[in-house]
């Protein structure tokens, strides 16, 4: 089932709202204090929080640029599942191309825990060069290894100034978030509600990063507001069987 018609009037129709947010949003760094990790016994590998749901077999198209490039990114929930420290996890698949050809590939996985937060447990991404090469493993971390720890992505309940760091592996994942606002917007079939997060790392000062999330859907929107040139918008979206 696609919904790329749908997301995009959803896009439109908050721009906005989102514009309104991101003026009014403080420049302030919250502290990065670390959440603490419920045992593995209260994980699962079944990803269904509602901003952030991670259904298998489901395929996510986004276009947008990268570094002024034209891009194309294509997300794919896989069927399988990887264990880290104990605890089951989903693996997702992100394969970026820029003028047609594959620049990057990662694999993500992450797990629920029983409140509904969906934790990252790492990330396994390579950059590559015209012949498919790797030329860069740079960011890649799991958790457990070398002093890498998980974070929460998604919290079950978003609020209005919430934040929290996403990763640790110091010098090399070091993601914050903070929730920057909800709001409902109507097309003439339905009312949807729509969440903006703002994204930094101390490992990049000058770069700020906003993210859209629609109820339901996922990530539907992103751009960096300060220190690049990255902007990916949801085109089509496939849901898993």
């Amino acid at each position: 089932m696609k919904n790329c018609i749908f997301i995009l009037v959803v896009s439109a129709s908050v721009v906005g709202a989102v514009a309104a947010a991101v003026a009014s949003a403080s420049s302030a760094r919250p502290s990065n204090a670390a959440h603490a990790i419920p045992p593995a016994s209260s994980f699962s590998a079944r990803v269904d929080n509602v901003w952030f749901p991670l259904k298998p077999g489901t395929r996510y198209v986004y276009t947008g640029v990268k570094d002024g490039i034209a891009s194309r990114d294509v997300v794919t929930i896989a069927h399988g599942s990887k264990t880290i420290e104990g605890v089951r996890c989903v693996v997702v698949h992100d394969r970026l191309y820029l003028r047609g050809r594959l620049e990057e590939r990662t694999t993500d996985w992450y797990s629920q825990d029983a409140r509904g937060n969906v934790w990252y447990f790492g990330e396994d991404t390579a950059e590559l060069d015209k012949n498919g090469r790797v030329t860069s493993t740079s960011g890649s971390w799991i958790t457990g290894v070398d002093g890498a720890r998980p974070g929460i992505y998604m919290p079950a309940h978003p609020r209005v100034g919430e934040s929290g760091r996403q990763e640790f592996y110091k010098g090399q994942a070091e993601d914050h978030f903070r929730v920057v606002s909800l709001v409902s917007t109507a097309t003439a079939a339905r009312t949807k509600s729509v969440l903006l997060t703002q994204e930094w790392t101390p490992l990049e000062p000058g770069v700020l990063d906003h993210k859209m999330y629609v109820r339901g859907v996922g990530t539907v929107f992103e751009q960096t507001e300060k220190g690049g040139n990255e902007r990916n918008e949801l085109v089509s979206v496939t849901k898993g069987a």
